[in-house]
């Protein structure tokens, strides 16, 4: 073959390679990245969150005649220990409630912490709306530290006493009355022990 027969022969081949090289950048490499983008990858589901324990309560509302504290049953949360136990029972105590039932306890007032001593006296701490949202009045404040006294003592038996603390410190009062200086024990009288319908509260 000739000289200018090679130089043909390499021109046809340089060209074919080329468009070779074109149909794989156009078509295959196209449907390589549509099919790596239909796959879908699989995010593995959490595990369902445990349901909590359940144990029954008294819980203490205002009785019909206004005077009196009424005890109510109802479903609270479980606690392993005693001193979370009284906190659930407290925080179920502290959710708002419908009528004919009445709490005695503030709007927003949050359990901020619960204590509890090798004596059985019991330390809640709450927040500032225990104090700064209640509505005054001798009975009002009575009502509302005995709630506070009877359901964790009544539901907790390893408790005898409860002292109530405003975010972290001893206060005098709530309102001007009760003297919060100690620890104080349940009081019977009181109470109108009641018993309507169960139902579940669940606290987060």
């Amino acid at each position: 073959m000739t000289t200018r027969g090679w130089r043909w022969l390499l021109v046809v081949v340089v060209v074919a390679a080329g468009m070779f090289s074109a149909w794989l950048l156009f078509v295959t490499v196209p449907d390589l990245y549509e099919d790596n983008q239909d796959t879908e990858a699989t995010v593995p589901r959490e595990a369902p969150t445990e349901l909590a324990r359940l144990t029954t309560a008294t819980l203490f509302y205002v009785s019909d005649d206004g005077e009196r504290l009424m005890g109510v049953e109802r479903n609270v949360v479980e606690g392993d220990a005693p001193v979370e136990q009284a906190r659930h029972v407290l925080e179920a105590q502290f959710l708002g409630v419908e009528p004919p039932l009445t709490s005695t306890i503030p709007e927003g007032t949050l359990v901020r912490a619960v204590y509890l001593t090798d004596r059985g006296d019991a330390f809640v701490n709450l927040s500032r709306e225990i104090s700064s949202k209640h509505s005054g009045g001798s009975l009002s404040e009575l009502l509302t530290v005995y709630t506070i006294v009877n359901a964790v003592t009544v539901n907790v038996p390893s408790i005898r006493a409860v002292q109530i603390l405003i975010e972290g410190r001893e206060v005098d009062t709530l309102a001007g009355h009760v003297d919060l200086r100690r620890p104080i024990t349940p009081r019977a009288g009181w109470v109108d022990l009641a018993s309507p319908e169960v139902g579940d509260i669940t606290v987060p």
